[in-house]
């Protein structure tokens, strides 16, 4: 028997990244898809390239219309999730995709968010390192999830396996992203139109200012590091979907080129949708995208003493849908990798 899911916010961005993996995956069956402002459409009006989904319209985004479902996965705008989950049965399996229960910090959650802390849930990354086993293991049968946010999922694969072999120096960490627009969500924003993006790049939230540096602090320190400073820096660049993240930190002293191989290589040897490339190789966005793969590269400067990593993901794959789905097969007890591919679409 299906697993009946509901998606709410099904209309932006990640809600059609959700649905487009959900139509493939053998065990999940969406039942119902909530928006806002196009309720009452056909799910084809919005997201004419989901065929396969032509008989759902969208209903309104209440806890009543997300009733009776097993699995309800929150696509919704920051600071919407925790009010509709509040009112959701604790055995239905709810997977938010927003920043609600990402921060284990009250405190960091203000800073950067303002009011409406709605609490920390078990983090939806398998992969990251936690003591001396991985987040994977913190998921199973978990009846609430928190997915990461994209870019932190980029800077914190890539710098993890340095940070737990006690290789880097987390205090001196330093990460620009090239990020595409539709990690800023489907609305209407003028930066975003075609005439402004195409042709530019553009920093923005510079100065430790993104949203994103807390819970990029708070892994790093789940990794093992005793104390994390990152400078961040996102640029906006006119492709549609993507993210390439330029992590580097300083080695710690006799730190060797070998030594930094060996510890990526070994985190991520059994990881389907981690992948090192070999030393000299860096990774392509459009290699990645439309995947649930996280391809890097890995090298040291030995002039600066630091090591450079160049990650690259899809940030609706596995920076958002990917992980969300990911994360709910291991909490449901299926197969990890059931409605996920590792292979990106070309050209």
């Amino acid at each position: 028997m299906s697993v009946s899911v509901a998606v709410a916010g099904a209309s932006g961005y990640a809600g059609g990244e959700l649905l487009r993996l959900l139509a493939q995956h053998p065990e999940l069956e969406v039942a119902t898809v909530t928006a806002h402002s196009n309720a009452g459409q056909p799910l084809l009006a919005v997201h004419p390239h989901l065929r396969s989904l032509a008989g759902l319209s969208f209903v309104e985004t209440t806890a009543a219309q997300l009733q009776g479902h097993d699995v309800v996965f929150l696509a919704l705008p920051h600071g919407q999730s925790a009010a509709i989950a509040a009112e959701l049965p604790d055995d239905v399996l709810v997977v938010d995709c927003g920043a609600d229960h990402r921060l284990t910090s009250e405190a960091d959650w203000q800073a950067f968010y303002g009011d409406g802390w709605g609490g920390a849930w078990p983090y939806g990354m398998p992969e990251l390192p936690v003591g001396d086993a991985l987040q994977r293991r913190n998921l199973r049968g978990v009846r609430r999830i928190a997915v990461p946010g994209c870019n932190v999922t980029a800077v914190t694969l890539a710098l993890a396996p340095g940070v737990q072999a006690g290789l880097v120096d987390a205090t001196d960490v330093v990460a620009v992203l090239a990020v595409g627009p539709s990690g800023a969500g489907r609305a209407l924003k003028p930066h975003l139109l075609a005439s402004e993006l195409l042709g530019n790049a553009q920093a923005y939230a510079v100065g430790g200012t993104h949203r994103h540096i807390p819970e990029i602090e708070q892994n790093l320190r789940a990794a093992g590091a005793d104390e994390v400073r990152i400078s961040f820096t996102p640029v906006l660049v006119p492709m549609a979907r993507g993210i390439l993240a330029t992590v580097t930190a300083p080695l710690t002293e006799g730190t060797s080129v070998d030594d930094v191989l060996s510890a990526w290589h070994s985190a991520y040897a059994d990881e389907r949708y981690v992948h090192v490339l070999p030393h000299g190789e860096t990774p392509r966005v459009s290699d990645v995208v439309g995947s649930n793969s996280a391809v890097m590269g890995v090298t040291v400067d030995e002039r600066a003493g630091r090591i450079v990593v160049v990650c690259a993901i899809d940030n609706l794959g596995k920076g958002t849908a990917g992980a969300a789905i990911q994360s709910a097969n291991i909490a449901l007890g299926l197969d990890e990798h059931l409605g996920l591919s590792t292979d990106g679409v070309a050209p």
